[in-house]
């Protein structure tokens, strides 16, 4: 069904044009603890050594390095091998949000979905520092990146209740 067909028949229901979101009217402060900056690479014709694709322990350790230098909290982590020679899925929980990176072996394919929430600061610097350092070590031929920024909506659907709980959010986290 088209969006905004299914915006029309829905009660409390805005849209917002230009990010083709669907947004609570009254739920606009809400969203606000919601911004953030959302990063996802697809990279192909990785040029990387195999055992980063392949070997879930080498992997994990490259991206906990990363994740670190780009100056994020490391919750937990968990990187499973599919099998000898298989590709590796991976996601290291951040206080901050999430890093998830799965590889194809195969195709010299790798695929990064990196989120951080700016609750009490803005961390998307952080981000973007920790997408490069990852794209850096799997030395791709192509990469395409999509960013997406998360929890911000047109001036038709921000009262400024969004933007006005931010900013109180961060003078109290100060």
């Amino acid at each position: 069904m088209d969006c905004n067909l299914r915006c029309k028949q829905e009660r409390n229901y805005t849209v917002s044009h230009r990010a083709h979101s669907v947004v609570r009217s009254d739920f606009t402060g809400f969203y606000a603890f919601m911004q953030g900056l959302h990063l996802t690479g697809d990279l192909s014709g990785c040029r990387c050594a195999e055992g980063l694709l392949t070997d879930a322990a080498r992997l994990e350790a490259r991206c906990t390095e990363a994740v670190a230098a780009a100056g994020l909290t490391q919750v937990q982590r968990l990187f499973h091998s599919f099998a000898p020679g298989a590709g590796v899925t991976g996601v290291v929980l951040l206080a901050e949000s999430h890093l998830a990176v799965h590889t194809w072996p195969e195709l010299g394919s790798v695929t990064l979905d990196i989120y951080v929430c700016n609750y009490g600061a803005d961390n998307s610097a952080k981000a973007q520092a920790l997408f490069d350092r990852l794209t850096d070590a799997f030395d791709p031929a192509h990469c395409v990146r999509h960013d997406l920024q998360r929890g911000v909506h047109d001036a038709d659907t921000d009262t400024g209740a969004a933007t006005a709980a931010v900013a109180a959010a961060r003078a109290d986290a100060a």
